[in-house]
């Protein structure tokens, strides 16, 4: 037999095939030859396309053989193991003798599915399966310990074992060859997460309750009964350890069990610890790119995005009176719960709490170029998948803070580099925002933000806060009269007399009366455009008049 020469390996981290087929259930894959044994790795699943040649290398690979046919296995199993891959799956119905022949020849391992097993879900099984095992960053060596630790109380009790967190996501599992294991601990690993059920709930409440290991009965008549026991530190309950109880746990498995979740609290503790100390580090990293302090090149690199990559600011703020101490416990919640909501769309995510505000940085998908020169309607969808994802975030954090929560989002911007101007956008959106209004995007309330700023910044300048506007209001405030409001009505009508009567709910001859008067006596042209321009900016932004206030 001649194998080909494997010139890449798979990663070391990769579960291997004796894993697999512990947490997928030996019935549904039937292992007819594994030249290498139980032990090769696998690193990921394929998909068979016969219109497409294989690739030259995927290390680790298992190859489904969707529609080949029994003459055809040899080939693939030529070209498969030229690429390393180390097996394939076929259908139970192949000519079983001259298929396996080919894997054996080849050195790979075959494994055949049920006739009636449709293909996407044997892919989702898999890939599922593969992918459920800690890689190399997944949650650092903590979690990536408390596989052994599985292992190691699995062993010492007599049980396959799972590790699970306080909301009941499966951290780690067992995959001690040949414990007994049943259908709801091959769904949960699949799904990393225990299914919410009345009768989970009680089991997790009695749990919760006891000083140390308790004895779970079935919950139906498919699955086993189970021995589980809290995990705890300082009086705060971390998470759980469960073991399937197949009728040969050993006599002393409750001490053992006991032993395993003080050492899991261990590495619980120790893994928050690093997210912490990640996420510290990660939200520092934001808030010197939110100043313009930061490499946005390097901060690219950390955040694990492209150094190109068009991204956008979201602010929330609390919005109402909440006292200090409150309020900066309510902050933090609020930070909390913005995370939240973004991880689980973006994964790894950059937010932080600065003065009160939390900023979270979102990536735009898709695009691939700058903003300015991406297609106007990837950017539309992209900005109202982002207001989408904002009013969920506010409507949610309203609710649990019980305070309003109101929310900007800046402008997209081309890159990190530029990410202090679309937090300067998302600030402004916040001052502009209307009493009845949550959520906003800066270009919804361009015209409001830009005078704001020119408002801003015609006040710092001597010359540019002179003018005819100061003689209108200080005539107002000497006569009585409600000259500067009837200016700001009819330029803001476009000069048409009828529309302003109606903003200022007078007879138009009143209002040209009162037109007449301010040319008459402060001497005002109005029939000067930029006379009227300059007269309207002014009133509008330094005097705060516009023409629909009552």
């Amino acid at each position: 037999m001649t194998v080909p020469t494997r010139e890449t390996a798979p990663p070391m981290d990769a579960c291997t095939l004796e894993e697999l087929l512990d947490t997928l259930g030996e019935p549904m894959f039937r292992v007819l030859t594994a030249p290498d044994g139980r032990t090769a790795r696998v690193s990921e699943v394929l998909l068979y396309d016969a219109g497409a040649p294989l690739p030259r290398s995927a290390p680790g690979a298992l190859l489904l053989c969707v529609g080949a046919r029994a003459g055809e296995i040899e080939p693939l199993a030529r070209d498969a193991a030229a690429a390393g891959m180390a097996g394939l799956v076929v259908r139970d119905s192949h000519g079983q003798s001259g298929t396996t022949a080919a894997a054996k020849d080849h050195g790979l391992a075959l494994l055949a599915v049920d006739e009636e097993a449709a293909w996407h879900h044997v892919h989702l099984l898999l890939a599922s399966a593969i992918g459920a095992r800690p890689g190399p960053t997944g949650g650092g060596a903590a979690f990536g310990d408390l596989f052994a630790l599985a292992n190691a109380v699995a062993a010492a009790v007599g049980g396959a074992t799972v590790v699970e967190d306080a909301r009941q996501r499966i951290l780690a599992y067992s995959t001690v060859p040949g414990q007994t294991v049943d259908e709801a601990r091959r769904q949960g690993i699949l799904g990393r997460q225990v299914p919410s059920s009345p009768d989970n709930t009680e089991q997790y409440r009695v749990l919760f309750a006891a000083p140390g290991p308790v004895r779970l009965a079935a919950l139906d008549g498919g699955e086993l009964p189970r021995l589980a026991v809290a995990i705890r530190a300082g009086g705060e309950t971390l998470g759980s350890v469960w073991v399937v109880d197949g009728g040969h746990l050993s006599p002393d498995a409750e001490e053992a069990l006991a032993q395993g979740a003080s050492t899991a609290a261990l590495l619980l503790l120790r893994a928050r610890a690093g997210e912490e100390l990640s996420r510290h580090l990660t939200s520092d990293l934001l808030r010197r790119l939110l100043d313009g302090t930061a490499d946005p090149a390097g901060a690219a690199h950390r955040l694990g995005l492209a150094a190109d990559a068009p991204v956008r600011v979201a602010a929330f703020a609390l919005d109402g009176a909440v006292s200090a101490p409150d309020g900066e416990q309510t902050a933090l919640r609020l930070l909390d719960l913005v995370r939240l909501q973004c991880e689980a769309r973006y994964g790894r995510h950059a937010c932080v709490l600065v003065d009160g505000r939390v900023y979270a940085l979102l990536p735009v998908a898709g695009t691939g170029v700058p903003p300015a020169r991406a297609e106007p309607r990837a950017r539309v969808s992209g900005g109202e998948r982002h207001k989408r994802l904002v009013e969920d975030i506010v409507r949610r954090a309203g609710q649990a803070l019980r305070v309003p929560v109101r929310a900007g989002l800046g402008d997209v911007v081309a890159d990190l580099a530029a990410v202090r101007g679309s937090r300067d956008d998302a600030d402004l959106v916040l001052r502009v925002l209307g009493p009845d209004e949550d959520v906003a995007a800066v270009a919804e309330v361009r015209a409001r933000v830009t005078l704001l700023r020119l408002r801003e910044l015609i006040g710092e300048r001597r010359e540019l806060t002179a003018g005819a506007w100061r003689e209108v209001l200080a005539y107002d405030a000497e006569q009585g009269t409600d000259y500067a409001r009837t200016l700001v009505c009819w330029l803001d009508a476009g000069c048409d007399m009828a529309r302003a009567a109606k903003l200022l709910a007078v007879h138009p001859n009143t209002c040209r009366y009162r037109l007449r008067q301010v040319q008459q006596h402060l001497g005002i042209d109005l029939d000067a455009p930029d006379e009227r321009l300059v007269l309207w900016l002014q009133l509008r932004t330094l005097g705060g008049l516009r023409g629909a206030d009552r």
